[in-house]
């Protein structure tokens, strides 16, 4: 009797173990999930919410949620997460930079991943006139609401809950769907509803322009989506970052994410999209870094070099791929590339280092090192006519010259990507 009760008992923790992992492995974003909560965290990076799981930024796979925030599974009973929001207004220092989830009736306050002491609370205490079970919740500084506000929906009723005053002012969103999960990105605000999402005014509820779109086209870097995408439309206002970008020596611009790439040729403003398995079948998808050289483009994927003469199509070239650090005489992968007014020198950014390689010489070799302070990360780079963009998540930088990059100490003016670059509205 005992032999089978231990039996049982094995068969159920490993049925437990495995129900696990497939809740796990079937959680994948690219399939068009309804997320109950979505976040930025103090690094502006994103938190996508499903269940008990966790989706960090616009791409990679779901971890358990209690792996970043483990009191929440003290709590399991409670179910998923129904709303969050970063509280993010320096004048209110006891909560500046606090990320904020709600669960049925309770609210749980972390700063820098830790439970504030005391949490989690009942809502009613922390937020007097809010009600539980609520739909989404979204942070509205000024002026983009009246008062540095909270945003909470629940059904139909919107609440603008005055962080100052605690007052609460209840409001109708007439023409906005309700939101399953709501967040503030790039000074926009965002209402999700299923997979789709519409943005809105967060005053009025009003909702300009072709809404709602597909989340996935926009906040998820997918190899695939509906037959309904506007791939160029997409490309252009997607607010996942680049993975690389190059301009060729007649001036063409070529930008890639994920399995994708926009091309605006020299003197049009005409757009393109198409993928990059089409264009670049050696490469499938996902380049890390690119430049161009004598009329040849250098992609770098991992730890390999890709080289492809430019033209209609472009030639992949005999005996590529070759290893990076036989080609660039770097240990790869590297996370960017550029040549400028020097058009033998490549410059490459690996980390929080910049180094040049002589393209004329053999074997090259990565020297003349130098420290990049200004970034924790470089997602791509392009040296064109106009000079030196550095590009990190949604924004790049100006800079006249990889000379001014490296010496610089304060961040110049920053441009939004989709903006400055693509001409996209938002």
């Amino acid at each position: 009797m005992k032999l089978l009760a231990h039996i049982l008992c094995l068969s159920l923790a490993l049925a437990w173990a495995q129900s696990q992992d497939h809740a796990l492995a079937v959680l994948d974003r690219c399939e068009g999930l309804e997320m109950d909560a979505v976040a930025v965290n103090e690094e502006g990076i994103p938190y996508f919410f499903k269940g008990d799981h966790l989706f960090k930024g616009f791409h990679g796979k779901a971890e358990l949620s209690n792996e970043s925030f483990a009191e929440l599974d003290d709590h399991h009973h409670l179910g998923h997460v129904d709303a969050a929001f970063r509280m993010h207004y320096e004048d209110n220092p006891t909560d500046h930079d606090h990320m904020f989830f709600f669960l049925d009736h309770k609210v749980f306050s972390y700063y820098q991943h830790k439970l504030e002491d005391g949490y989690p609370k009942d809502i009613s205490e922390v937020f007097p006139g809010i009600p539980n079970h609520l739909d989404a919740a979204v942070e509205c500084p000024k002026p983009e609401c009246d008062e540095d506000s909270v945003i909470f929906f629940k059904g139909d009723d919107i609440y603008h809950y005055n962080v100052r005053t605690k007052a609460v002012d209840e409001k109708e969103f007439k023409s906005m769907p309700n939101c399953t999960s709501a967040f503030r990105f790039m000074e926009h605000f965002y209402c999700f509803h299923g997979h789709l999402f519409s943005k809105f005014d967060p005053k009025t509820g009003e909702v300009h322009g072709r809404y709602p779109k597909e989340a996935r086209d926009y906040f998820m870097r997918c190899s695939k989506f509906s037959d309904d995408s506007d791939h160029v439309e997409r490309e252009r206002c997607s607010h996942v970052h680049l993975d690389a970008i190059t301009s060729d020596n007649a001036g063409n611009m070529y930008a890639f994410r994920g399995h994708h790439y926009l091309r605006k040729d020299e003197g049009n403003d005409t757009l393109k999209a198409d993928t990059i398995e089409n264009a670049f079948k050696e490469l499938h998808s996902e380049v890390d870094a690119v430049f161009s050289y004598e009329n040849h483009l250098y992609m770098i994927k991992d730890d390999h070099v890709f080289v492809y003469r430019v033209g209609e199509p472009h030639t992949h070239l005999d005996g590529y791929p070759k290893p990076v650090k036989e080609e660039l005489g770097i240990e790869g992968p590297i996370d960017a590339a550029f040549v400028c007014r020097d058009p033998q020198i490549a410059h490459i950014i690996k980390g929080q280092s910049i180094y040049d390689v002589d393209m004329n010489v053999s074997p090259r070799v990565a020297g003349n090192e130098r420290p990049l302070t200004l970034f924790k990360k470089v997602d791509a780079a392009m040296c064109n006519s106009e000079g030196l963009k550095v590009f990190v998540g949604t924004h790049y930088y100006h800079f006249e010259s990889p000379m001014i990059l490296v010496g610089s100490r304060a961040l110049p003016e920053q441009h939004r990507v989709s903006v400055a670059l693509f001409g996209c509205d938002h």
